[in-house]
């Protein structure tokens, strides 16, 4: 999957740095299996875990082909958020 980074114009840096999630990270979830929302103004979010065991969202912005995304920013699930997340993996069948 081609993904593209929205790039913090104060640091010039991918925006993901400021919340500590990097690169890496947002391509496993991006890959392995997760919940994907639809969310604002045309972006999606995906929450899931990375290989590590870290579990992150991530809005993004799908392209149109569906070969890519462009990541707007990513962050580390915590508290009732998690929680939720969690729940909802354990009722999903298998």
């Amino acid at each position: 999957m081609d993904l593209r980074f929205y790039i913090d114009p104060e640091t010039a840096q991918p925006h993901i740095y400021n919340h500590g999630v990097v690169e890496e990270e947002v391509r496993q979830v991006m890959v392995l299996p997760g919940q994907d929302y639809p969310a604002a103004r045309n972006t999606r979010m995906k929450l899931g875990q990375t290989g590590a065991g870290r579990y992150l969202q991530v809005v993004y912005v799908p392209d149109k082909g569906g070969e890519g995304a462009f990541v707007i920013t990513a962050c580390e699930l915590k508290g009732k958020a998690l929680k939720s997340y969690r729940r909802q993996q354990r009722r999903k069948p298998r």
